[in-house]
């Protein structure tokens, strides 16, 4: 599947034309990562984001755990934190392939399209809350 479809699967990409998601989608990598790989790091510095395409991860921070599935972001709060230090450790619960972004391409699509700057302001503020259970 190309890689606008695949993000038109999230819904925080959804809402877009399909003019500007070929736009958003150009600079992501599609990668796969086996069971049990850990993609991220607690206390490390952000490095990108994953769009989960197929498979589940689990999210492991404050003592909780979530999974995430197709469609779904992890790794974008450290991105918009002044810290820019990642919240949570993330790791593959099953095999899973994903759409990688790095932080560079990250800045730049958000300077370039400010809804997807609201967009992913509104998805970090509502994961941050769910990680240190206020959500």
């Amino acid at each position: 599947m190309a890689v606008p479809d695949l993000l038109r699967r999230s819904p925080l990409f959804a809402g877009f034309d399909d003019e500007t998601l070929e736009q958003l989608a150009a600079p992501f990598a599609q990668v796969e990562f086996p069971a049990n790989h850990v993609l991220i790091e607690p206390r490390t510095p952000g490095a990108g984001l994953f769009v989960i395409c197929d498979g589940t991860v689990v999210a492991e921070a404050h003592g909780r755990q979530r999974e995430l599935g197709p469609g779904e972001v992890v790794g974008e709060i450290s991105l918009l934190e002044e810290d820019g230090l990642r919240r949570a450790r993330v790791f593959a619960k099953t095999p899973v392939t994903c759409l990688a972004l790095g932080r560079a391409d990250f800045d730049r699509l958000l300077s370039e399209e400010p809804r997807l700057a609201d967009a992913m302001r509104k998805l970090a503020s509502e994961q941050l809350a769910e990680l240190e259970g206020s959500g």
